[in-house]
């Protein structure tokens, strides 16, 4: 038995839709589809499942981040599949090169001694990573046109305009494991676990999710006109950006705090949290208990 627990509101509520590449997928096995949506407890869902079925996670970043901060404290005794369902899909581009012939990755190690943001009074995990700047504007002002209009949102078209004209870069202090460093005319402040947000912008080419020490990357772009970050703006699809050293900056590290002179959008994991003027990561230590993940 394949227990596939789905988000059905996943791509902007395509999920459901999506969902039938994956059915087809297992035409030839017993599958169980269930709304993730429609499950109050995690933990407890998953260890009542028979040991001998298979689980599998199906939906986008969104979905991740929920279900990596639902089993809080529980541990999988079993191996934990995910399906990519999403609009962006950060974390399966991220890991794709592990996915089996079916498009399943298994996640166990990806999920433990996860990252932990806090901001604005909440405490969270994430799988990916915090965008602080445009990228959380970009989700802000997504969030606003899905409100309107169910037509499919296209961040990039979002992020272009922001640049042009409607984002205004802020001054920042970034400082990581204790070393403070101030910036001027900040765009971008992310924290990244994994090398991808936004949709398929590789901000933190040197990132790996699963590094001993298992640090993560602060990335800054800043210091520069609209037109000039515009034209180098492009390049982070490829992680080629890194080469405008007088434009952007990364460290590693496992206490990172962000102070913006002003409030501007943040997003976790693809979720938006208005208003943030400052946030703080604490990272893993490198536990590793696990090696389901094909590493």
């Amino acid at each position: 038995m394949v227990y596939v627990l789905y988000n059905p509101l996943a791509d902007n509520g395509l999920g459901e839709k999506k969902l039938s590449v994956l059915r087809k997928e297992l035409k030839d096995e017993e599958a169980e589809f269930v709304k993730i949506t429609e499950i109050s407890d995690i933990g407890f869902y998953l260890a009542n499942i028979p040991p001998s079925s298979r689980v599998a996670i199906a939906g986008g970043d969104g979905t991740l981040n929920r279900f990596v901060n639902d089993i809080e404290g529980y541990i999988p005794n079993r191996d934990i599949y995910y399906y990519p369902l999403g609009s962006g899909n950060d974390f399966f581009n991220d890991v794709k090169e592990f996915a089996d012939e079916k498009g399943f990755v298994c996640i166990n190690d990806y999920i433990i001694d996860l990252p932990i943001i806090k901001v604005n009074g909440l405490t969270r995990r994430f799988i990916n990573g915090i965008g602080y700047g445009i990228d959380g504007y970009c989700c802000e002002e997504g969030d606003r046109k899905k409100r309107k209009s169910k037509k499919r949102i296209n961040y990039t078209i979002i992020a272009v305009k922001g640049l042009a004209y409607d984002y205004h870069a802020v001054n920042a202090e970034i400082t990581v494991d204790g070393v403070k460093r101030n910036y001027e005319r900040v765009y971008l402040a992310p924290t990244m676990n994994g090398r991808y947000f936004g949709g398929g912008m590789m901000i933190a080419p040197f990132q790996d999710r699963l590094c001993p020490d298992r640090s993560v990357t602060s990335a800054v772009a800043f210091g520069c006109g609209r037109l000039r970050i515009l034209t180098a703006f492009p390049s982070i699809f490829k992680g080629k950006h890194v080469k405008y050293k007088k434009l952007f900056q990364s460290f590693k590290g496992h206490e990172i705090t962000v102070k913006f002179d002003r409030p501007t959008a943040l997003q976790i994991d693809g979720e938006t949290v208005s208003g943030v003027t400052e946030y703080s990561v604490i990272a893993g230590r490198g536990l590793k208990i696990h090696s389901g993940s094909g590493r």
